[in-house]
């Protein structure tokens, strides 16, 4: 199993400062911070750094262009994979000639490192886009046949539901051959089925899951793998799951690095971001089962440990956090995505939290995937032999 990173480059509220310097300040320290990290996470082993591509999320996400970012970081890191974790698809967000240039114009920068996720985004940024959200999972697979369509041939054109493009060549074409991997983003059964029938990757996240509940999503993923009509020219069979991850040397730091505020930072936005764009023709009652954790909260009746000793967060000492990353790889994960820049943690935890994982962790997830090949070989030897 792998160790990736996931970025969104927050810029949590509240800023230090009235319109327009608060705003301003706080995407400066975010940007400059997040790119140092990637920086160090490649020389640590890190496999592969996902940005994300949201609009208007203040606080959250500040990441619109993770083109730009990508290609930016293709020139300070040498080793690290460079993902689209997404490129937001349905032909409203941006015509798909653009996608097919972006993309490949960072596999050439990067000299093959992109791995390509796609998604639709939410209501929030679809409404914005006036994005037709029934037609959008349609949209998107059809726009990546035809990204794909860009990349292969030599001029490419198609009069189609979603699209009228005249003849034309698509420049550049990607480094890699032919063309990166390509993954999709899901959250629901339904979407996480989806991404296996159609031979992508999987992005999920763990965080307010139990494992054995993601355990189930992944068995539902393998098992529409098997009968698997790829949508591109590569069959993508791997899972990837993100979720927020926190190594320090001892717990003691917890408190210090700000952690729990933190972690409850996370769950919040996203709890308040769900219920207005998306739950709000809820009633009251099924909005707070959505989230109930909002609601303990506020009573003072939920302790944040929920989240750490149902491994649906990663934090503690290296020891600790293999044991967790462990329990992800024997459920089917192929690689964690770490989100260890969130909430108020300052940048020098966060920096030592990746150089442990690096140092500590990566280099046992890769003796114990060592052995477990070792090993498989040697049955596979013997079972030859008889």
């Amino acid at each position: 199993m792998e160790l990736g990173l996931l970025y969104e480059f927050e810029a949590p509220k509240p800023w230090a400062g009235e319109h327009p310097w608060g705003q301003r300040t706080a995407e400066r320290m975010a940007y400059r911070n997040c790119v140092e990290q990637i920086a160090l996470a490649d020389k640590k082993g890190f496999h592969t750094a996902w940005l994300v591509e949201h609009h208007f999320r203040e606080g959250r996400s500040h990441m619109p262009c993770n083109d730009v970012v990508l290609g930016a970081l293709s020139q300070i890191t040498e080793n690290i994979r460079l993902g689209f974790g997404v490129a937001l698809m349905p032909h409203e967000f941006i015509h798909t000639a653009r996608i097919a240039e972006k993309v490949a114009t960072v596999d050439l920068l990067s000299r093959g490192r992109v791995e390509w996720g796609m998604g639709r985004s939410t209501p929030m940024e679809q409404i914005a886009f006036d994005v037709d959200a029934p037609s959008s999972k349609k949209k998107m697979l059809a726009a990546a046949k035809t990204v794909t369509g860009m990349w292969e041939q030599e001029y490419y054109e198609e009069d189609s539901e979603y699209l009228k493009f005249p003849k034309r060549m698509i420049t550049p074409k990607p480094y890699q051959y032919p063309h990166p991997p390509c993954w999709m983003a899901a959250s629901s059964e339904e979407t996480i089925r989806m991404a296996g029938q159609n031979g992508l990757g999987l992005l999920c996240f763990s965080i307010m899951q139990p494992l054995d509940k993601l355990a189930q999503l992944i068995k539902a993923y393998r098992e529409e793998q098997l009968q698997a009509k790829p949508v591109t020219s590569i069959h993508t069979n791997k899972v990837g799951v993100y979720t927020l991850v926190h190594c320090t040397p001892s717990r003691a730091k917890l408190e210090t690095n700000r952690l729990w505020e933190s972690v409850w930072w996370w769950y919040q936005s996203v709890a308040e971001f769900t219920l207005k764009w998306e739950l709000s023709h809820l009633p009251p009652e099924a909005q707070e089962k959505a989230f109930p954790l909002l609601k303990k909260q506020a009573d003072g009746d939920f302790d944040m440990n929920h989240f750490d000793e149902q491994d649906m967060v990663i934090i503690g000492t290296p020891e600790e956090c293999l044991r967790k990353f462990l329990r992800y790889e024997e459920i089917g994960v192929d690689q964690v995505l770490c989100y260890t820049n969130f909430g108020y943690l300052p940048n020098d935890a966060v920096l030592e939290s990746i150089a442990l994982l690096g140092d500590y962790v990566i280099p046992e997830l890769k003796a114990a995937g060592a052995t477990r090949t070792a090993s498989g070989l040697e049955r596979s030897l013997r079972l030859a032999a008889e």
